[in-house]
């Protein structure tokens, strides 16, 4: 095979016109994640970037935007439930989920501020 992917650059997930004070408060304040300047050429498209960890997520704005309620980025972290916490705190809805348990994988999921289904889940010691 003359090709290789290395991994993923970014996940972009969409949002209405208008969004980016929504989403900086919930990205940025809630989940804690460093919003990432957007290179000039693309500022006026509107939106707003994040940096997760070693990958990105991009809030770009859709002007037929409709949530996504099944696909869904799965965000990996450790100290899961004091991200449930703090998420609770905040009166965002957890979405319990132990399907995955047997396998070692604790996880839940929240809706975005524009009703985009996320998951974030914790891999036990030595499970993946």
């Amino acid at each position: 095979m003359a090709f290789e992917f290395a991994g993923i650059d970014h996940v972009q997930l969409a949002a209405p016109e208008g969004c980016e004070p929504a989403a900086r408060a919930f990205f940025a304040g809630l989940l804690g994640w460093p919003e990432i300047e957007k290179p000039e050429p693309l500022r006026q498209r509107g939106g707003v970037w994040f940096q997760c960890g070693v990958h990105q997520v991009h809030i770009g704005v859709q002007l037929d935007f409709v949530p996504a309620r099944k696909a869904h980025p799965a965000f990996v972290l450790r100290r899961l439930e004091a991200l449930r916490a703090r998420l609770e705190e905040s009166n965002v809805e957890i979405i319990a989920d132990d399907s995955r348990a047997d396998e070692g994988v604790e996880r839940f999921f929240v809706h975005d501020p524009f009703g985009n289904r996320i998951e974030f889940m914790e891999w036990e010691s030595g499970a993946q």
